[in-house]
């Protein structure tokens, strides 16, 4: 299934609509300002608290923590000095590791689990507008694969200093 993340631009407050492909919002992200950590809430259409993503302060490169239900689910950390290879990796809580690697600099890349493909997101179609799509394959981790997505677009816009989206 293909999910669509949208980013709020110009928004007095920073926030992304994540919707269906026939454009039903499904959750909002939005960024906590005012704190030490850069925190960013994801809340379904009804105001309920899904999940959080939160980077640790003082590291040394990118780390992001995506709590659910106020438990860990699950650590992203981006590589320092890789040439080749993997560029992210994930620890999930119950101990699976996955992979993230493909056309960062385009915003092409897929979300792998020992070889399988789980998601495969891109910004291809997008142009005008500050857009990507998530497409899933396994819909019974899709909104963590979203919420991965998410992660990755928000520390390549860190490191790019690119002003244009508000994740």
């Amino acid at each position: 299934m293909r999910y669509l993340v949208r980013d709020r631009m110009f928004a007095f407050h920073e926030e992304a609509w994540i919707e269906t492909e026939h454009r039903e919002k499904l959750y909002r992200v939005n960024r906590k300002f005012f704190r030490l950590r850069r925190t960013f809430a994801l809340v379904d259409t009804r105001g309920e608290h899904v999940a959080s993503i939160v980077r640790k302060a003082f590291t040394f490169h990118h780390t992001l923590l995506i709590k659910q239900e106020g438990q860990p689910t699950a650590k992203v950390s981006k590589k320092l000095f890789k040439l080749f290879g993997d560029r992210f990796k994930v620890r999930l809580g119950d101990g699976r590791k996955l992979r993230i690697n493909g056309n960062l600099w385009d915003r092409e890349f897929d979300i792998r689990h020992e070889g399988t493909t789980l998601a495969h997101v891109s910004r291809r179609w997008f142009t005008v507008r500050d857009a990507y799509a998530v497409d899933v394959m396994s819909q019974q981790d899709a909104l963590l694969l979203i919420i991965l997505a998410v992660c990755v677009d928000h520390v390549l816009q860190d490191a790019k200093g690119d002003q244009l989206t508000n994740l």
